[in-house]
């Protein structure tokens, strides 16, 4: 299995939020809609991977990164030697970052190397990777709405759709609180914050947060590699923590579980350099009995890659992230759909299941 092209596809695809406006979703009004990058990779004998490279502003980046950096690198390349392919590209790209773009990019590659190799051996992924869940548990993680009632109507919407397990993306404490009255006592809330505050700035939030019972407070110091804040953070305030979405290296993983930084771990497996990485997290959680919760803000194969990973590897305690807005088209049509907070893991070769051409030619950048 040779790989004879590696081709990138930059996505675009407009969705609907409920919010003020679909720029203020993401709680930035001059980041564009909901962007991501597919990457293809073909062999001689005509099978076909799928990956995706973490998206946003990001997407051009990345596919500067696959197109010039990654991809002259791995075209002529066993497909079926993913491990050491991919280690290979890391060590002759490293001075240029181990992380950001460049890691996007490379992770957009690893996925669609082991979509191949489940086509070629005719198994779903998580077969591949050793075992199978046929369905996991996934909770709704909507984006920021900030005014809250406008909170309160997309935390009713997906209640109604099935989820009891929530995670909002706000930063003020008037839209947490109706979140909360909204979903009642008994839904489980978690708030993700993206890295804003210092250590002393959170310990006097954390005061605030207490009554709203989180099941985690996520990424809340900055910078996000303040491990040894995370940790004291997580002794002091009571509240759970969850981290790992900006966590590059095994290594880096390592350091988080040891000193007892997080409750809850979440690799992003289109970001941190696909499956080949993000399934060596998994033993190292269990070892310090931390859940694997992935990062998987994703439509498309980054996704499919966290839910086939999880579905071998993961725990009873195991969530997938479910992004929670519509999308004006999707990128599996209607073969991935979360029903009363499951998600089936699709059971096609490789990641189960590969994109609509349709929708990657009506939403292409041109």
């Amino acid at each position: 299995m040779i790989i004879t092209a590696v081709e990138t596809f930059p996505l675009r695809i407009p969705f609907r939020t409920g919010t003020r406006s679909d720029a203020s979703a993401w709680g930035d009004s001059n980041l564009p809609a909901a962007d991501s990058l597919l990457v293809k990779v073909t062999t001689d004998d005509g099978l076909v991977g799928w990956g995706e490279a973490f998206g946003f502003r990001a997407v051009a980046s990345a596919k500067v990164a696959v197109d010039e950096l990654i991809a002259p690198l791995c075209i002529g390349q066993d497909a079926g030697r993913i491990g050491a392919l991919m280690e290979g590209v890391q060590k002759k790209l490293h001075v240029f970052a181990r992380a950001g773009a460049l890691a996007f990019g490379i992770s957009a590659v690893d996925i669609a190397l082991w979509d191949i190799a489940g086509k070629a051996a005719n198994l779903p992924l998580c077969r591949l990777l050793g075992s199978s869940a046929a369905e996991l548990d996934c909770y709704a993680s909507l984006v920021r709405y900030t005014e809250p009632k406008l909170v309160r109507a997309a935390v009713r919407r997906a209640l109604d759709a099935g989820f009891n397990t929530l995670k909002l993306h706000e930063i003020e404490l008037p839209a947490i609180h109706a979140a909360r009255e909204e979903a009642g006592p008994n839904a489980a809330l978690m708030l993700d914050v993206n890295c804003p505050w210092t250590l002393t700035e959170a310990r006097a939030i954390a005061d605030d947060l207490k009554p709203i019972n989180l099941k985690w407070l996520e990424e809340p110091l900055w910078p996000p590699e303040n491990f040894d804040g995370l940790a004291r953070l997580r002794r002091l305030s009571g509240i759970p923590i969850a981290a790992g979405e900006n966590v590059y290296t095994a290594m880096d993983f390592e350091r988080l579980l040891e000193i007892d930084a997080v409750d809850f771990v979440q690799p992003s497996p289109a970001k941190m350099g696909g499956i080949s990485e993000m399934r060596k997290i998994f033993p190292l959680a269990a070892v310090h009995n931390t859940p694997v919760m992935p990062h998987s803000f994703y439509d498309g194969p980054g996704l499919l890659a966290a839910i086939q990973a999880t579905a071998a590897l993961g725990t009873a305690d195991s969530m997938i992230e479910w992004r929670w807005f519509d999308l004006e088209g999707a990128i599996y049509g209607d073969a991935l759909n979360p029903k009363a907070g499951r998600i089936s893991v699709p059971q096609g070769p490789g990641l189960g299941i590969d994109p609509d051409p349709d929708v990657i030619e009506t939403f292409r950048w041109k």
